[in-house]
């Protein structure tokens, strides 16, 4: 064999051997791990807590639960005033008839004489309307309206619908209705007028008058019901100033406490 062609020969076992052996070397050698770049971080969203859904408005102000009387207080909203008189003049500003009637919208659970721990549950419902006492209770704007919270002492009677009628009038507790005639006392007996600063001065208040309606009683501080002494179509004499006056089909009523009642006739 020629020199040229040994030399070849050589070159190409060379290259052929070398190429094994480090194909083998790099099948043997530990795998490197190549990490992918980091994800680029994106900022934290924090979400706001959730807010609770507004339940009404009390005095102008959002609330987010139910507005609850407790013990024997009731929820009453405010009837309307009465803008236009029965002989349909328009009325305006003061000039408005108020009434001391509303509707009820919600009452607590009633009372507990503490001494005996018997149980007085209330003695009207939701959805009831009620003529309550002029001077109780404590105003209070709910969801735009004018309400009242009462007690079960100062309600006189209850009735279903939106205008209290006679028939449909019924009274709580130890109250008594009672139909009552109004009188002008702006003349002496001798028939001498009397200046309107001495009228004044005199009771111009009715003190006897029909029993019409008589509450169930009142309860016990043992849980008895006490018994009322009047009855319907009894005449009744009563303490000065005691009792309510409220009007019922264009008449004149009063709600008279059963411990106001002096004697009956």
């Amino acid at each position: 064999m020629r020199p040229v062609a040994h030399a070849a020969a050589f070159v190409v076992a060379y290259c052929t051997v070398g190429a094994s052996a480090f194909v083998a070397q790099s099948s043997s050698a530990p795998a490197i791990a190549v990490s992918s770049p980091p994800a680029a971080s994106s900022p934290t969203r924090r979400l706001a807590p959730l807010r609770e859904a507004v339940v009404a408005t009390l005095d102008g102000k959002d609330i987010e639960n139910e507005f609850t009387p407790i013990n024997n207080y009731m929820l009453v909203k405010v009837a309307e005033a009465k803008e236009q008189s029965d002989g349909g003049i328009i009325l305006t500003g003061k000039q408005k008839l108020t009434k001391s009637e509303g509707k009820v919208v919600s009452v607590g659970p009633g009372r507990i004489y503490e001494d005996s721990g018997v149980y007085i549950p209330m003695p009207v419902k939701a959805g009831e309307s009620v003529v309550y006492s002029k001077y109780g209770g404590t105003e209070l704007d709910y969801n735009g309206k004018k309400h009242l919270l009462i007690s079960d002492i100062d309600v006189m009677c209850k009735f279903q619908g939106d205008e209290l009628t006679l028939e449909g009038a019924d009274v709580i507790y130890d109250n008594v209705l009672v139909r009552v005639e109004e009188k002008n006392e702006d003349a002496s007996v001798g028939g001498i007028l009397l200046a309107k600063s001495s009228a004044k001065t005199r009771s111009t208040k009715p003190t006897t008058g029909e029993v019409v309606k008589v509450g169930p009683g009142r309860t016990a501080i043992n849980g008895e019901l006490m018994e009322m002494d009047v009855e319907v179509g009894d005449f009744i004499k009563f303490r000065d100033f005691s009792g309510e006056k409220i009007e019922i089909d264009d008449k004149s009523y009063s709600v008279v406490r059963m411990n106001d009642i002096l004697a009956k006739f």
